[in-house]
């Protein structure tokens, strides 16, 4: 365990300093204060020694000024110089842990495997080779990256951990509950005895858990699952789908069916969780118009015959990797990777059809490029395809495109939009604070479940969902801001999330709902109990016995 608080190692780091470089980095803040551009004020000021000063330490010394009192707080002066904004500008700072070397009951053709490494991933992937490094502890995994994530200036207070590696229920019970425990740990700062003892000091921790999401396959997810997965205090679940055609399936030995994938989906509605999906096109089978078709099967609703309808999504083209079974079917003549201009079109045609409700998260694995043996090595898809949107003259309206960011906000016009779609044995809505402009400041999942179609399991297994309405997601965008701290307009702490669960709750009572669930995460059960939510023994449940308004 470290023996240090990340305060002493930023002390650490700052008596290392020499006062050459101290003195070059007053005088880039100084000029930035004045108005001049960061990189352009670093460019100015260049090392005695050669080379240039970094953001990390230019946060460094300033946070130091401002417990100094030398400098007054200012949040925006800190977004300025933060480096990379992007990884807390959707309201909370990911913190990404990987699990020990294992292996999978998938026998996929396109997984690599490397005994160093969970299956399917690489250690030269940034997540993984930090994994690597800390030998795949979880507590030094958290802790270290809490370091560098502080050295940059990131607020570090809102953590939303995510779990990668071989699937999450290949691994045994026990190791399951000890790491997401050590996970804990680490952003408690202190060991605790038990896993409920790690989860009861994170509700009032100064790193909250307000999200934990880990990653497996349809054919795994079950009843008792779940209800192991929120103990654990899991609040979203990567689903491997990869393909909704069952031949392109069985060619690529994916071990499950269409149908399999859809009932996982639709049980981890039932049950709250948020639903993230993977897809792959190119794999061994497809072609361009196969995928074409396919992703459009994504968003039919459950009248028109299916009913994923993902909450987010990561898109995985399917790169061709040395030592596979895909590789030994490409030296066979019996695959053709895309080529980038293939995969840069197909992306841009389907990216303008993504509803609203969903998010993107990614558009290409982070696998370096030397390991790809024929077929797209670029990493940069998302430009890329950004730049043929820009050029078609389309846009892309997925949440991810939306968000507020840190554009200023003027809560008055503001306006509340509720889009309804019909997922399998579901009814929801997306509750969505939007700008005049159409820019996404916050929003509120609201699941009506169908219970005559969904059976008995929900009830019998998960209690404090019986009979009632479930919001599976509150999110406020905009820089990620301190627990209690403020910033002229910033979307975040200004009462969007209250006036979205009072919306749902008036919603679910209209419906004839007696409850209304949320599916917390451990690090935001104080903030839903100040809204009239009680914990029950895996939710947190609020009352709405009275008259709609």
């Amino acid at each position: 365990m470290y023996d240090e608080t990340l305060r002493d190692k930023r002390w650490r780091q700052r008596r290392q300093l020499t006062p050459e470089r101290e003195e070059v980095a007053r005088q880039v803040l100084s000029e930035v204060r004045d108005g001049a551009d960061v990189l352009t004020a670093i460019r100015r000021n260049p090392l005695p020694s050669g080379g240039h000063i970094s953001k990390g330490l230019l946060v460094t010394i300033y946070m130091e000024g401002v417990s100094a009192g030398e400098w007054e707080a200012d949040p925006e002066f800190l977004r300025v110089i933060r480096k990379k904004p992007m990884r807390s500008l959707s309201g909370v700072t990911t913190v990404t842990v990987l699990t020990r070397p294992q292996d999978c009951p998938g026998q996929c053709i396109f997984c690599p495997e490397d005994v160093r490494m969970p299956k399917s991933y690489l250690p030269d992937e940034p997540a993984a080779a930090r994994a690597l490094q800390n030998h795949f502890d979880p507590f030094v995994q958290v802790r270290s990256r809490l370091q560098a994530l502080t050295n940059v200036g990131h607020p570090i207070d809102k953590i939303e951990v995510l779990i990668l590696g071989s699937s999450w229920d290949a691994y045994p019970l026990d190791y399951r509950e000890w790491f997401v425990k050590r996970c804990s740990d680490a952003l408690n700062d202190r060991e605790a005895a038990t896993l409920a003892e790690a989860q009861q000091i994170n509700e009032t921790a100064e790193h909250r858990n307000v999200g934990l999401t880990i990653e497996t396959r349809p054919d795994m997810i079950t009843p008792q699952g779940m209800v192991h997965l929120r103990t654990l205090g899991v609040t979203r679940v990567q689903l491997g789908v990869q393909s909704l055609n069952d031949d392109i399936l069985m060619m690529n030995c994916r071990g499950h069916s269409t149908t399999e994938a859809l009932q996982a989906a639709a049980m981890l509605r039932a049950a709250g969780f948020k639903i993230v999906l993977h897809w792959m096109p190119n794999l061994l089978g497809a072609t361009l118009q196969s995928d074409r078709e396919d992703f459009a099967r994504l968003w039919q609703s459950a009248e028109e015959g299916l009913g994923f309808c993902p909450d987010e999504m990561k898109i995985y083209p399917t790169q061709l990797l040395e030592g596979t079974g895909l590789h030994e079917e490409w030296k066979r003549g019996h695959y053709t990777p895309y080529t980038t201009y293939e995969l840069v079109t197909l992306l841009a045609d389907v990216k303008p059809t993504i509803p609203r409700y969903c998010r993107v998260n990614r558009v290409i694995r982070d696998i370096p490029s030397t390991y790809v043996v024929e077929g797209n090595r670029r990493t940069s898809l998302r430009q890329d395809i950004f730049r043929e949107l820009e050029r078609r003259g389309k846009t892309c309206n997925c949440i991810r495109c939306r968000e507020l960011k840190d554009a200023k906000l003027v809560s008055s016009e503001l306006s509340l939009v509720d889009l309804v779609y019909s997922p399998a044995f579901a009814e929801e809505h997306f509750l969505q604070f939007v700008t005049a402009d159409d820019r996404l400041a916050g929003f509120l999942r609201l699941s009506f479940p169908e219970d005559a179609r969904i059976g008995e399991w929900r009830d019998e297994w998960l209690p404090d969902l019986q009979g009632a309405a479930i919001i599976r997601e509150v999110h406020v965008y905009g820089q990620s801001l301190g627990v209690g701290s403020e910033m002229d307009g910033a979307a975040q702490h200004i009462g969007l999330g209250t006036q979205l669960i009072e919306q749902a709750a008036d919603l679910a009572r209209q419906r004839g709902y007696q409850k209304l669930a949320v599916i917390s995460a451990v690090g935001t059960r104080r903030y839903y109990a100040g809204r009239g939510f009680v914990m029950g023994s895996h939710y947190m449940v609020r009352d709405l016995a009275g008259t709609a308004e």
